[in-house]
């Protein structure tokens, strides 16, 4: 199958290999992420691009000698050798690492949590075996992890490996413009409905079928009794935290689009205020919840807020983990006609369109595309005492001019004139400092003329330095509309 994305974590990859053969020094790479993030793809995909020796060994959670004759296997048929006898993970780490002292070697251990759990003082060993070989072992030596919170503690200034890392590699979700390669042949439309769902994890988009419709792959996958990724988020949650009941409380009001701690603690059941901070911080820290503040009042505590990062455990929690009863004993395209195809066209879709938005504009501004360069993209709070209200604008960026405004509707109808100028009062209400409107739809802006064409600009003036532009990057795969107004 295709390997899709990554591209810059390969060439980081890449670089360390090189630098251990043109240095004759060993590198120590340490790559993390949840689970189904594809590291262990990643590392393999770099296997097959090396001449490099390679030995590959995935940790098991059994008891050290096992997994010390599971490396002395792979060893023996890896170097054509005699079947190897070593008892203990510091005896075959010595081996593997003298033996790079001669030649260039890639060592990976994956799911390295596992032999941690088992073999005390873990880190010590490894801490020392690098110290001894680090000037003669010509060896890049991979570890990988899907215990987000463990691979991290092995950073800290209290972990016999901290300043041993030569690289660092986060692995994070794909954004919408690479999680599509696994879709090519959905509309745009589609593409958003389904990357609303299976985000940016490449396990799961490799499961998609875009030779079917996207309500098919939603019944198959998830819907259905015994659909493929059924308990993939109970499972997930389960391997890490070990009081569930917690966190399905948290992802159910967060779900239901509470946001606030107040409103989470006062919607829920988890039993204290403590308690529900603790819930909060796993969830963080194993990043499928994020906490968020307002760009324009960042240290304010009581204004953050909490969001599900993950789609999958967004969806699972707002319409499998909720009707769990119904499903039960109904039909699934009963079921999805029931209980998840309004509220998900209406609704749930247009949230993560507003993602796909931020992730298009970060994607122009790092290629230095935007100017001036932002520097800053969130949530922007304002608060009118005279009128006795507040709120948050979803997407805002900041600049060194000011703040530019975007009102993001994934909406079949033409968004009004009236209703774009009716917006922009609203946002001088606010007092923000905001010297540009950006307006992004699915349908046109306004009055929209050659309706015929898909390829020709399109023009309408509110005022003399204002236009209505289509928008063209492959990001957007040419089907969305932005009005740009400047104040």
């Amino acid at each position: 199958m295709k390997f899709i994305g990554r591209k810059e974590q390969l060439r980081k990859l890449n670089r360390a290999i090189a630098n251990t053969d043109k240095e004759e020094a060993m590198q120590t790479v340490l790559i993390y992420g949840r689970r189904r993030v594809g590291k262990s793809e990643l590392v393999k995909q770099l296997l097959k691009s090396t001449t490099c020796q390679s030995i590959y060994y995935e940790c098991k959670q059994v008891a050290e000698e096992s997994n010390a004759q599971g490396i002395c296997n792979i060893l023996s048929e890896e170097l054509h050798l005699p079947k190897l006898g070593y008892q203990s993970i510091e005896e075959v780490l010595e081996y593997i690492f003298q033996r790079s002292c001669e030649e260039n070697m890639i060592f990976v251990l994956d799911e390295y949590p596992y032999l941690r759990e088992n073999i005390k003082g873990m880190d010590s060993i490894l801490q020392a075996m690098i110290d001894k070989y680090r000037d003669s072992a010509k060896l890049t030596f991979i570890i990988l992890g899907s215990f987000v919170e463990i691979m991290r503690n092995l950073m800290e200034p209290s972990n016999p490996l901290y300043g041993r890392i030569d690289l660092t590699i986060n692995l994070k979700p794909m954004d919408y413009y690479e999680s599509t390669e696994f879709y090519p042949t959905f509309s745009e439309e589609d593409r958003i409905k389904i990357y609303s769902v299976f985000g940016g994890i490449p396990y799961y988009n490799r499961l998609v079928d875009d030779s079917i419709s996207v309500e098919e792959n939603l019944l198959e996958l998830l819907v259905a009794p015994e659909a493929r990724l059924e308990n993939e988020v109970s499972m997930y949650l389960n391997a890490e935290i070990s009081k569930i009941t917690n966190a399905n409380e948290v992802f159910e009001a967060l779900s239901r689009g509470y946001t606030k701690y107040k409103d989470i603690l006062d919607q829920s059941h988890v039993s204290s205020g403590p308690t529900l901070v603790d819930v909060l911080d796993k969830l963080s820290k194993m990043e499928v919840v994020e906490k968020r503040t307002p760009i324009n009042d960042e240290g304010n505590k009581r204004k953050a807020s909490y969001h599900i990062s993950d789609p999958l455990s967004a969806f699972y929690y707002r319409y499998i983990f909720r009707y769990a009863s119904q499903r039960k004993i109904m039909d699934p395209s009963i079921f999805y006609e029931k209980y998840i195809r309004e509220d998900f066209e209406s609704f749930y879709v247009s949230h993560y369109f507003e993602e796909i938005c931020k992730q298009y504009l970060i994607r122009k501004n790092r290629a230095g595309e935007i100017s001036p360069v932002i520097e800053k993209i969130g949530k922007y709070y304002y608060d009118i005492p005279s009128e006795k209200r507040n709120g948050e604008f979803d997407v805002v960026t900041q600049d060194e001019n000011g703040y530019v405004f975007y009102e993001v509707k994934f909406r079949k109808e033409t968004i009004p004139t009236a209703i774009v100028r009716e917006e922009i009062e609203q946002v001088k209400a606010t007092g923000m400092n905001c010297y540009k409107y950006v307006f992004v739809s699915k349908s046109p802006v306004g009055n929209r003329r050659n309706s015929g064409s898909h390829k020709t600009n399109e023009f309408m003036e509110l005022k003399s330095n204002s236009s209505l532009s289509r928008l063209c990057p492959r990001i957007f795969h040419h089907i969305y509309w932005l009005l740009y107004f400047r104040s």
